[in-house]
């Protein structure tokens, strides 16, 4: 018990620069906090921590040895955390990030059925609409639109495939017509998403044709639910995820255009932290998404084309 003592203390050396900041967060004496240093030192044979008057700092063996104690921790926390996803009994805060739309529609209706499963879960939604470091912003899971991570220490889930396609309003139409052919949208008003790949050019496929046009927006906007509203005002012609819009057009309030054309579609996936065991609160989101994509049928709604539901 001792060595795993001496070991997390150490880590909260390093960490917070000061012995007696570490025993604090311990719960210890400064005196026994520093026996503890001393009796991992002396253990080892090698100093790890250098002191001065005001500041503890790592040695070069002690660096080296920091990172091997993380692991052991890490690697600590993962079995209890396999063990308590056993019991399906998951607690702490559960820290999700999506894009604010993705967040509206899609997150927020569901966290009274998660949170009346899991009571013990506090859900934290950091809605934004650029990718967060995962591991920097300390997120247990990201919904995101994009097929890979370039941090391989994150684990991808696929959830489904949506399209994106172009809609507005029946007022729009009723005053400005309805574009036949995609030259046609030059004379008309988009609303462009700056967040989007290549935002001012629209890349269509049809039957093995593929072309691409040049788009200029009335209204750009970082944010899709900025650009519906704009459109649901009949302010012109916007393209979003399918997942954004499929119930306004369902609903009649907003209608699809050149829905015989393509545009890249988008993968919808969970990423999270890569870990030996998942831990409860993790495992069941994971599931729970996974559950509710599969039950509501989304990936065939939101590929499908209009005027079939």
């Amino acid at each position: 018990m001792d060595r795993w003592t001496e070991i997390e203390l150490f880590v909260q050396v390093a960490e917070t620069g000061t012995l007696s900041r570490a025993a604090e967060a311990l719960g210890l004496s400064n005196a026994a906090a520093s026996r503890h240093l001393s009796a991992l030192e002396s253990r080892l044979g090698a100093r790890l921590v250098e002191r001065n008057t005001r500041r503890l700092f790592l040695t070069e063996t002690g660096q080296e040895f920091l990172s091997r104690a993380r692991t052991i921790l890490l690697d600590l926390k993962d079995a209890e955390d396999a063990v308590n996803a056993t019991a399906l009994n998951p607690q702490g805060v559960l820290r999700i990030t999506a894009s604010l739309s993705f967040s509206l529609h899609h997150i927020a209706p569901l966290l009274r059925e998660y949170t009346q499963r899991y009571p013990n879960v506090t859900v934290h939604v950091e809605a934004a609409n650029r990718y967060l470091d995962i591991i920097d912003n300390n997120i247990d899971v990201a919904i995101r639109t994009r097929e890979i991570e370039p941090d391989s220490n994150i684990t991808i889930r696929r959830l489904g495939e949506t399209r994106r396609i172009l809609a507005a309003s029946p007022r729009y139409f009723a005053q400005h017509g309805f574009p036949k052919t995609l030259e046609d949208l030059h004379r008309h008003q988009l609303l462009i998403y700056t967040y989007a790949n290549n935002p001012n050019e629209l890349r269509f496929s049809r039957d093995g044709e593929t072309t691409s046009i040049t788009v200029k927006g009335l209204l750009e906007s970082n944010d899709g639910q900025i650009l519906r509203a704009a459109a649901l005002d009949g302010m012109g012609i916007l393209v979003q995820p399918t997942y954004i819009l499929y119930n306004d057009i369902v609903a009649g309030r907003l209608v699809p255009v050149l829905d015989d054309w393509d545009l890249p579609h988008l993968t919808i996936n969970l990423a999270y932290p890569s870990r030996k065991h998942l831990s409860a609160k993790v495992r069941t989101f994971i599931d729970f998404m996974a559950e509710r994509f599969a039950k509501m049928d989304y990936e065939r709604k939101w590929t499908g084309r209009f005027g079939v539901y």
